[in-house]
């Protein structure tokens, strides 16, 4: 089979298509053939050598995919068969003409939904879901800052706190991000390179702060995620694109507003809790909002589509940070 590749760490100049094997499932896997894939920063971490997979995954790129069930695994549990149309999330490998799955990590791809819409539901939404139910715990009525508003974690997360009846706020970096998050159901949002969003949030919530903080940005953010927080508040960091130094008395100003930080990798994550915990919950609560007639409907957002081999293009585009919404890999049949 094809599969998106690279031989050493550095630029998008080194990933080619490489025939490799292609997997067979083990013990309670099931093998899917990939239609669509998307694109991640970690991708690009891995490709530079800066994020390893975990033991044992596999070491072709791609943390999500959608396609069609091509074969079972020994002591599958019959959930599903030869020609279902699903979707997963991966630790590994979905950049790949095949990928095998563990068969609770499965998702059914909601009716009338493309295998490229699909795609762009695992990372992003499985993201979204897990930082604000299983990590910020977030309650009706609470208002929820979310960095990066127009990244599929962004956008996903706005529609996940509509969902859950709280209040969206957004920072991203363009007016064209900040329609998009408008679009996805932000109640406002603030330009960060022309805007101090910390004096923004708490002008919005007239001195209360935010409830919720989910930040992917990191180090350079601290002392204004800090003063926009509210006591008792969550600062939850699952990314580090600023860096992850500190300078400052972090802890100080912490403890002075009773405030928690939390951290998250989704892909560090064991097989177990993420079927049990993430999945599952998520296909029952979640997955009938992406379809017809749902209220309120749950969309994803596809940024653009590139096929398999033209892959360097596509870390290309990520690296530029104008994509809105998710970029999507199509895999050759």
């Amino acid at each position: 089979m094809f599969a998106a590749y690279f031989d050493c760490p550095g630029g998008p100049e080194n990933l080619y298509m490489k025939d490799v094997t292609k997997p067979d499932p083990g013990e309670g896997e099931v093998l899917v053939q990939v239609s669509a894939s998307a694109l991640n920063r970690a991708d690009l971490l891995q490709r530079r050598g800066q994020y390893p997979p975990p033991q044992g995954a596999s070491d072709i790129l791609g943390l999500e995919a959608a396609g069609r069930v091509a074969g079972l695994g020994p002591g599958c549990r019959g959930r599903w068969k030869v020609g279902d149309t699903v979707m997963a999330l991966l630790s590994g490998g979905g950049q790949a003409q095949f990928v095998t799955v563990p068969e609770g990590h499965l998702m059914p791809i909601p009716k009338d939904m493309t295998f490229i819409q699909a795609a762009a539901i695992p990372e992003a939404w499985l993201t979204a879901f897990q930082l604000l139910h299983f990590v910020g715990k977030v309650q009706e009525g609470e208002t929820v800052l979310i960095h990066a508003g127009a990244s599929g974690v962004g956008l996903a997360a706005i529609q996940l706190v509509r969902l859950a009846k709280a209040v969206p706020i957004v920072t991203a970096g363009t007016p064209e991000k900040l329609r998009a998050a408008a679009d996805a159901g932000a109640a406002v949002g603030f330009n960060y390179k022309t805007q101090d969003f910390s004096e923004k949030v708490l002008e919005f919530t007239q001195g209360a702060g935010a409830d919720i903080i989910l930040d992917c940005v990191g180090g350079s953010y601290w002392e204004k995620n800090l003063s926009c927080l509210s006591t008792d508040g969550r600062w939850i960091v699952y990314g580090l694109l600023s860096g992850g130094e500190v300078h400052g008395d972090l802890l100080a100003r912490l403890l002075s507003k009773r405030a928690s930080i939390h951290t998250s990798l989704l892909r560090a994550r064991d097989k177990e809790a993420s079927d049990k915990l993430f999945v599952q919950a998520f296909t029952e609560d979640v997955l009938p909002y992406f379809c017809g007639g749902a209220s309120p409907r749950l969309q994803p957002l596809v940024d653009s589509v590139y096929p398999l081999h033209r892959i360097a293009e596509a870390h290309r585009a990520m690296e530029e940070n104008s994509n809105i919404g998710k970029i999507v890999i199509q895999v050759p049949v």
